[in-house]
């Protein structure tokens, strides 16, 4: 039996392959898949098979480059003025237009489920009022807070002991009052226009869905009580579609390949990305960096063992690989793993820093400050290449990787319209 599926999508750069890998996965199963999503993503759209419907109301941009970014992240400092910017860029600010784009494709289409990325807070009260179930695609580890959960953007390990839950308690306490004195008033305001009643909690408008789809491993994340409507689903290992088909060489000889992949969106990360360049320069290894649409490879020099291109298709890069040197995005890794990579990461933000300490707890990899010298990059580098302990442990988080990726239960999720 085919559905009808409306994907209400924000382009959060590194979100965008796994999200509409989920669509394509659908398209491809023979389901009517529209994607309501920004300009910059409508090539991936095609290319995943599915129809496309700009956001008119909401915010919409064009492309990728910096100039065009609203949220501008990494000229941040303080834990207020980053709430109140997720508020007004990512959470609340784009809600009501959210709101408005999605009812309207709601009453023309009349999807048997809507699909919404996990800050779409207003697509998803619009599915709310519509009657229309809606489930949130969350690409990376789980990110609210959950008893048991270290709290988030912080790289916390798990608890240990009653100093440890009470740290927990009063990070989260402090972090939810945080973000509903930004969001909540204003999310309540665009819930009452659409005739719903208000919320406690500006995460309780993300618990409404069906189903909250976490496409990573269970292995990868760390154990917490979960909501009863969460489910680990594993990851979507697709490259973006305009790396698939990009040529690519490597440096010659037969030198540990190392490939460096810092974030598809602008993070102001080119001096650091010229500090792992010349620690791979200092090394026997080979390097291939890929800058992604926010810089361009002329903004860096090489040396002669270190290969500078705009794109490549990881997966293949991967198969020759001896590690990845990484900002620590959910993506990056996970394809690390499943490829039985170690990682170096130098997380910049977002939910970098937790995806490290992922990292470093299992084994898989080692973390070094994004502002550190060449000299420190070069020995974590060397550290995790000499030693096959770290590939041993990626490896092991791989085959949990492969199997959940292999598995269908994403799509098992999606197309389950009855318990």
């Amino acid at each position: 039996m085919t559905h009808s599926y409306l994907f209400a999508l924000t382009d959060g750069g590194g979100t965008v392959p796994p999200e509409l890998g989920a669509a394509r996965r659908l398209v491809e199963r023979g389901h009517r898949v529209t994607v309501l999503g920004e300009d910059s993503m409508a090539p991936e759209v095609a290319a995943a098979g599915a129809a496309f419907m700009p956001w008119q109301a909401a915010p919409n941009r064009s492309d990728r480059s910096p100039d065009g970014t609203r949220y501008r992240d990494w000229e941040i400092r303080s834990p207020l003025a980053q709430a109140r910017g997720m508020a007004d860029h990512m959470l609340v600010g784009p809600a009501a237009g959210q709101a408005l784009d999605v009812t309207a494709a709601v009453e023309r289409q009349r999807p048997d489920l809507v699909v919404t990325s996990f800050v779409a807070l207003g697509a998803m009260l619009a599915a709310d009022a519509e009657g229309i179930p809606f489930d949130v695609l969350l690409p990376n580890i789980y990110t609210m807070p959950a008893p048991g959960m270290p709290p988030m953007g912080m790289g916390l390990r798990p608890a240990s002991g009653p100093l440890g839950r009470l740290r927990d308690r009063l990070v989260n306490g402090a972090s939810t009052r945080l973000v509903d004195k930004y969001v909540l008033p204003r999310l309540n305001a665009v819930r009452g226009e659409y005739g719903l009643a208000p919320v406690d909690h500006t995460w309780d408008q993300v618990r409404r869905a069906r189903r909250l789809l976490l496409l990573t491993s269970e292995e990868f994340d760390f154990p917490a009580q979960l909501p009863s409507n969460a489910r680990y689903v594993g990851p979507v290992l697709d490259d973006p579609a305009w790396a698939v088909d990009t040529a690519w060489s490597a440096p010659p000889g037969d030198a540990p390949l190392v490939l460096v992949a810092l974030s598809s969106t602008f993070q102001d990360q080119a001096a650091c990305l010229q500090r792992i360049i010349d620690a791979l320069g200092s090394l026997p290894v080979r390097g291939l960096v890929t800058t992604g649409p926010a810089l361009s490879p002329t903004d860096l020099r090489a040396p002669s063992n270190v290969t500078v291109v705009a794109s490549a298709p990881h997966r293949d890069v991967m198969r020759q690989a001896a590690l990845v040197v990484t900002h620590g995005g959910h993506g990056t890794l996970v394809k690390a793993f499943a490829a039985g990579l170690p990682a170096v990461v130098l997380h910049h933000g977002r939910d970098q820093a937790d995806n490290a300490v992922r990292v470093t707890t299992r084994g898989a990899g080692v973390a070094v400050r994004r502002t550190a010298p060449s000299s420190a990059v070069a020995r974590a580098v060397r550290q995790v290449v000499e030693d096959p302990a770290y590939a041993r442990a990626a490896e092991a988080l791989g085959v949990a990787a492969r199997r959940d990726a292999e598995g269908g239960l994403l799509v098992t999720e999606l197309e389950r319209f009855t318990d």
